[in-house]
């Protein structure tokens, strides 16, 4: 019983743990999605931990203008060889020190040092909302993916739905002898085919809830649904591409880092260059000592105290031309980092104008495959009424229900990829993705 009772501690402090760390969203909304993976994928939680070690160097720098402290003791033992051999004598002698130095000049490398390991900080911040804008891309269009399968899959069991009936008419023309078994075979065929494409829509829904549930790195038994928003629109108006390149400018990350990188470029020189300057120091010390069989062990330690203080003056001389490789070397660094920044602007520049011309393309191409899918709609309604009657030929049925899923498809895809283009396009501005 004893026994039962510890189990079921275990067991139930294990459901609790299990239920901390394992915390989903009620609802699988695409903000949900954006937020839960900014909270938990492992690649960005990976570099929210080298932010963290970069405030821990950060710390150090600060705590670099202060002292430091050291102490030592140390023990002497006396060994003799005497008539019964080798042995040791207790304690001959001790010795006590501390000792403490600080740097008052160099040539400001120690503040110099610090503002270089704040932007180190910074700037692993904004590599961590690097990597949060990336994975808001990829999950919006792995989201999209999924509402485009299911609205496709609802436009096959419609197009299925309606062979079916066909199938059913063609199977009285056929008892009846209004039509040929090749026709009626012809139309058992497209029953078929539909029944695959359905199929085949599924198994593609199927395919990109895994690759969302990947994203979002979800264990593959979790029963993963997302909910679909009450409406899908184009949104026709484009913001000017010089506004939106202005605004991502000025925010975007990469190009802070960009900046913060030339920055630090500079900082780091003049840390190097303090290294060829003078270094003066605050020194001291203290010491005291015991001796065995020179009198009492405190008034040894009383007598023996030693407390030296003084300064410390480092002029390096020559040092085989380190440092002033490294002074030229952190003047390349910078030029580097100034080609990298401008590289980053004109990337980012290029990026918002090819979204830009993407969302043009694909608002075109939804308003035409919108009117060939109402245009495939209507031809695809006057060949089943003329079915009804009788008066079809069944070349020209299954050309317009080609022409139909065609547009269906056309129309799907420009639709999809106009909201994702926008999304986009607005995201660089620096608005957030939603989809309500």
């Amino acid at each position: 019983m004893k026994h039962k009772f510890f189990f079921l501690i275990f067991f139930f402090k294990t459901l609790i743990i299990f239920a901390q760390t394992f915390t989903y969203p009620t609802s699988w909304t695409l903000e949900n999605c954006i937020e839960y993976a900014k909270e938990n994928n492992i690649s960005i939680n990976s570099m929210r931990l080298s932010k963290t070690s970069a405030q821990q160097d950060l710390l150090q720098a600060k705590d670099a203008k202060y002292p430091n402290l050291s102490g030592s003791v140390s023990q002497g033992l006396f060994a003799a060889n005497g008539l019964n051999g080798l042995h040791f004598n207790s304690t001959p002698s001790q010795n006590i020190s501390a000792n403490s130095s600080m740097i008052l000049y160099h040539a400001n490398y120690i503040k110099n040092n610090e503002v270089s390991k704040d932007f180190l900080v910074q700037m692993a911040d904004l590599s961590v909302k690097e990597a949060e804008n990336n994975i808001t891309l990829n999950i919006t269009q792995a989201y999209l993916n999924i509402l485009m399968s299911q609205e496709n899959i609802i436009s096959f069991q419609n197009v299925l739905k309606t062979t079916q009936t066909q199938l059913k008419q063609g199977s009285q023309f056929y008892t009846a002898g209004n039509i040929s078994k090749l026709n009626y075979l012809q139309i058992q065929a497209q029953v078929a085919q539909d029944e695959y494409n359905l199929v085949s829509a599924q198994n593609n829904l199927r395919t990109n809830i895994v690759n969302l549930k990947q994203l979002l790195q979800l264990p593959s038994a979790y029963d993963f649904q997302i909910v679909k928003p009450d409406s899908i629109v184009v949104d026709e108006n484009l913001k000017p591409l010089q506004d939106v390149q202005s605004s991502a400018q000025n925010h975007r990350p990469e190009v802070k880092y960009g900046e913060l990188n030339l920055e630090n470029s500079n900082t780091n020189l003049k840390m190097t260059r303090a290294s060829i300057q003078p270094t003066l120091s605050l020194v001291g010390s203290v010491s005291t000592n015991y001796s065995n069989g020179n009198g009492n062990y405190f008034n040894q330690l009383g007598n023996n105290f030693y407390l030296p203080i003084g300064l410390s003056l480092g002029i390096p001389i020559y040092n085989n031309r380190i440092y002033k490789t490294e002074i030229e070397k952190s003047k390349i660094a910078i030029q580097q980092a100034d080609l990298d920044l401008q590289n980053t602007k004109t990337i980012l520049n290029q990026q918002i104008e090819q979204s830009y011309i993407n969302l043009q393309n694909s608002i075109a191409q939804y308003e035409s495959a919108l009117k060939q899918m109402n245009i495939s709609k209507e031809s695809y309604d006057i060949v089943n009424a003329q079915m009804k009657i009788g008066s079809i030929d069944y070349v020209q049925l299954q050309q317009q229900r080609l022409l139909y899923i065609q547009a269906i498809q056309n129309y799907l895809q420009a639709k999809y990829s106009a909201v994702l283009n926008k999304h986009i396009y607005e995201f660089y501005e620096g608005n957030p993705i939603t989809m309500k």
